[in-house]
């Protein structure tokens, strides 16, 4: 049975020392490449199963991290995952995903899962409503949390985010450039940091340009490409028809304009429309989306590199970190098409 093998076999059989054998599964710099190559080949044909369990008795480490997001579906998370993944596996750690889809009952019970299992830290994009204690919980555990995506108040964790104020900003700003003063915001919600910091970045750039903020121009609600299409309806039959849409994200926008060539508009020509985020089904969309580059790799990296730093004794300054957004100009956005 693979749990009988000992390291002692593995190691009388390659005629090198048992403390060798130990550092080469642990992918210890202390060991040549080579030799950590051939031993884990040489475990693997011995059935040998490192035991994580054990190890983390001796270093008090698992080389386990939690990452939990409201939805592993929305490909804006995707992308913010990937890069953690890449980050984490350069350090050899194992991570658990889970999705909390807005419940903090179930991201309070992968937290304490976590601690059960002796995870080395969190990385979270909070639940709406998340309470600071069960940050808290984890922290004073031992678990150090770092924030993606959204932020919570009274909380001073080191998170990472675009700058949403900013990044609507400059989509909003390109659609006042072309000649759009009838502007709808679609999607999002003010329970969030990031619905909030998105519409403010709206209503700044509509004030800069002495445009009037109209609350009936903003369809809160929609998050997804469904809820973009289903919003269609509700954007054309607006008594003071937008000729223009800021959209909350690119699935809102991507799903928007299909609503509104499914009513015999075009896109980009009859109505322009803006998304965010800059996924990659973005520039593939028909027509190609004009959209807000909103940094999710970097965010990823940045918050998996700031947890590895404090696992290893470094303190990456707590509060948040901002990365700067980028326009991306496509199809789906053009002049403002005089009205009949």
């Amino acid at each position: 049975m693979a749990q009988k093998i000992k390291l002692s076999t593995i190691a009388e059989t390659l005629g090198v020392s048992t403390a060798t054998v130990s550092l080469a599964l642990r992918d210890s710099p202390l060991v040549a490449i080579t030799t950590r190559d051939k031993i884990k080949e040489q475990a693997r044909a011995l059935g040998y199963i490192y035991n994580r369990r054990a190890a983390s008795l001796r270093t008090s480490r698992s080389g386990i991290i939690g990452v939990i997001v409201h939805d592993i579906m929305n490909p804006f998370y995707a992308e913010i995952l990937k890069a953690i993944e890449s980050e984490l596996d350069r350090s050899q750690h194992t991570f658990i995903l889970a999705n909390h889809y807005d419940s903090v009952e179930k991201q309070r019970n992968f937290i304490e899962t976590m601690l059960q299992l002796g995870g080395d830290g969190i990385i979270m994009s909070p639940a709406i409503g998340t309470p600071s204690e069960d940050l808290e919980l984890a922290e004073e555990n031992g678990m150090p949390a770092i924030l993606v995506a959204r932020t919570i108040d009274n909380v001073n964790l080191p998170a990472f985010r675009g700058d949403d104020t900013y990044g609507i900003s400059l989509a909003t700003n390109h659609l006042i450039s072309l000649g759009h003063k009838v502007i709808a915001m679609v999607g999002g919600t003010d329970q969030t940091s990031t619905g909030r910091d998105r519409y403010q970045g709206y209503v700044n750039a509509l004030r800069k340009a002495d445009i009037e903020v109209l609350p009936e121009l903003r369809i809160s609600g929609p998050r997804t490409r469904q809820g973009g299409f289903e919003a269609a309806v509700n954007f054309l039959s607006l008594p003071l028809r937008p000729t223009a849409a800021v959209c909350w994200n690119d699935l809102v926008a991507i799903g928007l304009m299909n609503g509104i060539a499914r009513a015999g508009l075009l896109p980009g020509v009859d109505i322009s429309v803006t998304g965010y985020d800059d996924l990659e089904e973005a520039s593939i969309a028909t027509p190609a989306l004009t959209t807000v580059w909103n940094g999710q790799s970097e965010v990823g990296r940045l918050a998996a590199r700031a947890l590895l730093d404090r696992l290893a004794g470094s303190h990456e300054p707590d509060g948040l970190h901002l990365i700067k957004p980028e326009m991306r100009i496509r199809q789906s956005s053009g002049p403002m098409k005089p009205r009949k």
